[in-house]
């Protein structure tokens, strides 16, 4: 005879659930980073999505109105004079940085290859800063004297016979905004190209002379190609700078040269408010497509 016995029930216990446990080190770098969020959120963001929504403003000669208008858009893109103007400011910022490019090149790789010793470079780094001790309007300013009609080059060619009498355009004029321009801002391509060589291992020098390399293609084929990124960093200083002066436009042309910058400030001296927001913006995307055409062409995280 056969028992059958009685086989137990199969029964699925469920497990609890695991409570996840508060991890500070989860939370750190978020806390860490909040400090500089909320300033450049504060100081930076703010101040731009301010600027974008007043550009579309409505105003008259003695106040703003809320409200949503592409007129100032249009006006911007849709006048020639203020075409030119942008395309004059252009001009400015690519002479200015060919310049600054040139000299600040060679000053840096002086520096960096011709100075030996370490405290020797950081004296004559430290004596390249020293005009920036004072005011960019006292240096700016400083030009007059030197260029003006009766001023210190005028006087010396004058009295040496060089020419029969002074020399007009050196001053008031779109060569000595460049000059000015380039004396204010040399310095800020120096340091990032100066900073680009000095890590450049010495080794690869002798590794090109072996090969038979010159000079010259040492200085081509591995000098500049490792000073890339130092030479984009150093051109987005400059580039920025020259797009936002406006004060070396107005002095130093005697109001015969305009830029964007300047428009812009002539518009908020009539209280022409979300005009000139509508220009800034335009300026912000112009400056924002150039250097991201900078960023593509050369990498700058090598530096960063």
């Amino acid at each position: 005879m056969t028992v059958a016995l009685d086989q137990p029930a199969a029964t699925t216990v469920a497990k609890p659930a695991r409570r996840r446990r508060f991890s500070f080190g989860a939370v750190a770098p978020y806390l860490q980073s909040a400090p500089l969020a909320l300033i450049l959120g504060a100081f930076l963001l703010l101040p731009i999505v301010m600027i974008v929504v007043v550009s579309f403003w409505d105003y008259d000669f003695a106040a703003m109105y809320p409200d949503f208008l592409t007129t100032n858009y249009s006006d911007v893109l849709g006048s020639w004079v203020t075409w030119k103007t942008y395309l004059n400011t252009i001009k400015f910022a690519v002479m200015v940085w060919a310049l600054t490019l040139f000299i600040g090149f060679w000053v840096a790789y002086f520096l960096a290859f011709h100075i030996r010793t370490t405290a020797m470079q950081m004296v004559l780094f430290l004596v390249c800063t020293v005009p920036f001790l004072t005011s960019n309007i006292i240096r700016m300013i400083s030009w007059i004297p030197v260029l003006g009609r009766n001023g210190l080059i005028n006087s010396t060619l004058v009295h040496m016979g060089l020419v029969p009498k002074p020399i007009e355009w050196l001053l008031y004029s779109e060569f000595a905004v460049v000059l000015a321009m380039v004396h204010l801002y040399t310095l800020f391509m120096v340091t990032p190209i100066f900073n680009t060589l000095m890590r450049i291992d010495r080794s690869l020098f002798e590794a090109a002379r072996d090969a038979g390399a010159s000079g010259w293609q040492v200085l081509w084929n591995v000098v500049i190609p490792l000073a890339k990124p130092g030479m984009a960093i150093g051109t987005i200083f400059v580039v920025t700078l020259v797009m936002a002066d406006f004060s070396t436009v107005q002095v130093m042309s005697g109001g015969q040269s305009a830029s964007v910058a300047l428009m812009m400030k002539n518009q908020m001296s009539l209280l022409q408010y979300p005009a000139a927001a509508a220009n800034a913006v335009v300026l912000l995307v112009l400056v924002l497509l150039m250097v991201a055409g900078i960023l593509r062409i050369v990498d700058i995280r090598k530096e960063l």
